[in-house]
C-alpha cells in the first residue's frame, strides 16, 4: 500500500458480510476489525475511504412480493459500529451506484468514511457485470481490494472493477496482503514437518484439498464426519454414522496414493459415539471401525485426542481445517477442543499453524486460543479454495 493517499477517494472493497440478530445488532465484527488497519492508513494519510460489501444474500431471500427486503440486509445497520471502531465520520449512501452515491462520494472531506449500500442489491454484482463495475469504478480514484473472504468470487466489486485501474492506482489492503502472505508460507515455504488437519463432514469438499496436501503434508490427521466413510471404505462397521456411499473408492484412492508418496494419514481409532443425533443422547466410546446397529459416531475418541496431539506435537508447521465431530454441542466438543489446545501448544513451542476455514475459526475462537496460534484467516472458501492451488479470480484481477 506504498500509493499516496492524500486528498483522494479511494474505493475499498471490504469484507463487511457480518452475522446480525433479530435486531439488527452485529454479533461478530471480527470482519469489520479486521479491515482496519486499511481503512485507518487510508483516511490517516488525508484520503477519503470510500467503502463497498455485500451482506447476506439478499437476492436469495426476497420478500413475498418479490422484493429484496431492505430492512433486513441494509449496510446502514453497520454504521454507527464502524464509527465507533474507526473514531470517523461515518456517512452512509443508501445506493451503491448513481448519482446520488456519486454526489455523495465527491463530497466527502479528508479523513472521512462514506459507506456504500449492499452491493448484493443489484443482481449485476455476483453476475460481474461490467457496466456495474464501472459505475462502481467511478466513485473513486483508486481502488483497494481488502475483502479476502470473497476473493473466490468473480463478481463485480470482487473482479471486474479492478479492470478500470491503471496498475499504479490500484492494490491489495493490508489484510489480503496478510492473508496471502501466510497462505504462500504453508504452501511454498514450510518448515517440517507439516500436519494438515482436516474435517468436517464430506470426503466429496475435500477432495481436491486432501490431492493437493498428499503432495505438500508429512501427515494428514482425518476428523469429523467424513472420517467414517474412510472407515467404511476399509471395511469397517460405522453403524448409522455419516456415510458418502459414493465416495467410498475415492477414500481408497487417497489413502492408496498418500502411502506411495509416503504421506501419513491419521484416521482416528475410536470415536465418541451417540444413539441420536441430539445433544442429549445417550454416548459411548467405541472403534471408529466397529461401531454398531443405530449408533454413530459425532466425535474423535480419547485415544485419536492422544494420537492426533502427539503428532501435533511434532510438528513445525501445521494446517487446520474442518471440525473433529459436532463441536456445536457440548457432548461432542471435546475433540475439537483437544485438537485446538494441541495446535496451540505446538505454537507456543515454535510451530507456525494456520487456521483457514469457517468451522475451524469459530472453535479456535470458542476456545479463547485464537492468540495463541499464528494466523486465523478470515475467509473460509477462499482460503480452501488458495490451498487446493486454484488462482483466485480476487487476486488475479489485482495482478493484471
Amino acid at each position: 500500500m506504498n500509493i499516496n493517499f492524500k486528498n483522494k477517494k479511494v474505493l475499498i472493497r471490504v469484507d463487511f458480510n457480518v452475522p446480525l440478530d433479530s435486531d439488527y445488532n452485529i454479533k461478530d465484527d471480527t470482519r469489520m476489525r479486521a479491515a482496519l488497519p486499511t481503512i485507518k492508513k487510508v483516511i490517516d494519510n488525508g484520503g477519503k475511504a470510500i467503502l463497498m460489501s455485500h451482506l447476506g444474500r439478499p437476492q436469495k431471500k426476497l420478500k413475498e412480493d418479490g422484493s429484496i427486503d431492505v430492512e433486513k440486509f441494509t449496510t446502514k445497520h453497520l454504521v454507527n459500529h464502524l464509527a465507533q471502531l474507526t473514531s470517523a465520520a461515518v456517512k452512509f449512501s443508501s445506493d451503491c451506484i448513481g448519482e446520488s452515491a456519486q454526489q455523495m462520494a465527491d463530497n466527502l472531506n479528508e479523513g472521512e468514511i462514506l459507506l456504500l449500500e449492499n452491493t448484493r442489491f443489484y443482481k449485476e454484482e455476483k453476475k460481474g457485470d461490467k457496466a456495474f463495475a464501472k459505475q462502481l469504478s467511478e466513485l473513486g480514484e483508486v481502488y483497494i481490494n481488502d475483502a479476502f473472504g470473497t476473493a473466490h468470487r468473480a463478481h463485480a466489486s470482487t473482479t471486474t472493477v479492478a479492470q478500470f485501474y491503471e496498475k499504479e492506482n490500484k492494490c491489495f489492503g493490508y489484510l489480503m496482503e496478510k492473508e496471502l502472505e501466510n497462505a504462500s508460507r504453508v504452501l511454498n515455504n514450510p518448515q517440517r514437518p507439516l500436519t494438515a488437519i482436516v474435517g468436517g463432514a464430506k470426503v466429496s469438499d475435500k477432495i481436491l484439498l486432501l490431492e493437493k496436501l498428499i503432495d505438500l503434508a508429512d501427515n494428514i490427521l482425518i476428523g469429523g464426519g467424513m472420517a467414517y466413510t474412510f472407515a467404511k471404505a476399509q471395511g469397517g462397521r460405522i453403524g448409522k454414522s455419516l456415510l458418502e456411499e459414493d465416495r467410498l473408492e475415492t477414500a481408497l484412492e487417497i489413502l492408496k496414493t498418500a502411502k506411495a508418496k509416503n504421506t501419513n494419514i491419521y484416521l482416528p481409532e475410536d470415536s465418541v459415539i451417540a444413539d441420536a443425533f441430539a445433544a442429549d443422547a445417550n454416548t459411548n466410546i467405541s472403534a471408529s471401525n466397529a461401531i454398531e446397529g443405530n449408533w454413530m459416531g459425532l466425535d474423535i475418541g480419547p485415544k485419536a485426542i492422544s494420537k492426533f496431539s502427539d503428532v501435533l506435537d511434532h510438528s513445525k508447521t501445521i494446517l487446520w481445517n474442518g471440525p473433529m465431530g459436532v463441536f456445536e454441542m457440548e457432548a461432542f466438543a471435546t475433540g475439537t477442543k483437544s485438537i485446538a489446545q494441541a495446535v496451540a501448544a505446538a505454537t507456543q513451542k515454535g510451530a507456525f499453524s494456520l487456521i483457514g476455514g469457517g468451522d475451524s475459526v469459530a472453535a479456535i475462537n470458542q476456545c479463547g486460543l485464537a492468540d495463541q496460534v499464528s494466523y486465523v484467516s478470515t475467509g473460509g472458501g477462499a482460503m480452501l479454495e488458495f490451498l487446493e492451488g486454484k488462482e483466485l479470480p480476487g487476486v488475479k484481477a489485482m495482478r493484471s
